[in-house]
């Protein structure tokens, strides 16, 4: 089927008021010693569900999703759904922004009002939200595939594809696609990590330092994944209580910039995205691109077009180059992992930037 659907998000009133009822009766458990080094502390996501259940408002931000023009059509045999908001511009550059994990197409609503000079595609990765989860194995290669034959239905000949986290994957392997009709990749950063110590500078041993450091202290959601994604993926969809831990954990291990996660990232959308896994049941489903993916590490990237990346640690940029053609890594850019949440104005500057020398 090649139609394209208009969609709207419309969650049963039950199934908002089972959220409600089972965040009101949350078994809780005791706090451990430590504070946030043994995990989510509980005290801080105490006053986080509060919120969730007596003062953020879905309907408020559902009616602000659908003010997004929003469809749905059948690639590959799956359902993929997707915002398209063009721009006024009829000769704009098209943009296909992919989102990471554990986030969602909501990871770019606060960026769409400083883009309207592009063409946007705001697609749900199949697993993710709306889109359809596979119902086999599906690789970040399948993924590509699945973006550029999106986009040549909606008839755009050229376009650039822009990348965070799990996008910074995917986004590479839509160029290795349809190399002839992406103009660029952009990802946010993962790009150029080291595997061989020794070849480093005196300055790349301290970027290598600084993501050691980090890694260290965070919880391997790679291993953990690609182990047994089905086993977690029970509590996750019975518990939002445990779902809202888990995310937030992971989120506040990729705020790197700040303590709390909702210093870098508005409480309201970090519930939004939570909420979307819960309504959705997509936690499990989102997670098995880490099964599915041999050997599923650091991204690498793709040589056929040219690539941009938003900024340096812990990428190295000498090191992206082996399998890049980089025209475009400047340093120093702020914001943390998920920039386009942290830092939309600045991250739409950089981003134009990029694209409109690629024009």
């Amino acid at each position: 089927m090649t139609e394209v659907r208009e969609f709207r998000i419309d969650v049963p009133q039950a199934d908002l008021e089972d959220l409600h009822d089972r965040l009101a009766r949350t078994r809780w458990v005791a706090q451990l010693p430590g504070g946030w080094a043994r995990g989510v502390e509980s005290g801080w996501l105490r006053e986080m569900v509060a919120h969730w259940r007596d003062g953020f408002d879905w309907r408020a931000q559902e009616a602000r999703l659908n003010a997004f023009p929003q469809f749905v059509t059948e690639v590959e045999g799956l359902d993929v759904h997707f915002l398209h908001v063009r721009s006024q511009d009829p000769d704009a550059l098209p943009l296909l922004l992919v989102h990471g994990w554990p986030n969602s197409f909501v990871e770019f609503v606060d960026l769409v009002g400083h883009l309207r000079h592009f063409h946007l595609v705001i697609p749900s990765v199949p697993g993710f939200g709306f889109s359809q989860a596979p119902r086999d194995r599906f690789t970040v290669a399948d993924a590509g595939r699945v973006f550029a034959a999106l986009m040549d239905r909606l008839g755009y000949a050229r376009y650039g594809v822009q990348g965070g986290d799990l996008g910074a994957y995917l986004a590479p392997e839509v160029a290795k696609a349809a190399p002839d009709r992406v103009v660029g990749v952009y990802v946010t950063a993962g790009l150029g990590f080291p595997t061989e110590e020794d070849e480093l500078t005196d300055d790349e041993r301290r970027s290598l330092s600084w993501m050691s450091e980090w890694s260290s202290g965070a919880v391997d959601h790679h291993g953990l994944l690609r182990a047994a994604p089905q086993t977690f993926a029970y509590a996750w969809n019975d518990s939002p209580v445990g779902l809202l831990a888990w995310m937030m954990q992971k989120f506040r291990e990729f705020a790197v910039t700040v303590e709390l996660p909702e210093q870098a990232i508005d409480r309201d959308l970090l519930l939004l995205n939570t909420s979307l896994y819960w309504f959705t049941g997509t936690a499990g489903s989102s997670s098995w691109f880490m099964y599915d993916t041999e050997r599923f590490a650091w991204p690498l990237g793709q040589d056929l077009v040219p690539t941009g990346v938003y900024s340096g640690p812990p990428g190295i940029r000498r090191l992206a180059e082996r399998h890049n053609r980089i025209v475009h890594w400047p340093e120093g850019n702020p914001g943390g992992h998920f920039v386009a949440m942290e830092e939309p104005v600045v991250f739409a500057k950089d981003l134009s930037t990029f694209f409109g020398g690629l024009r």
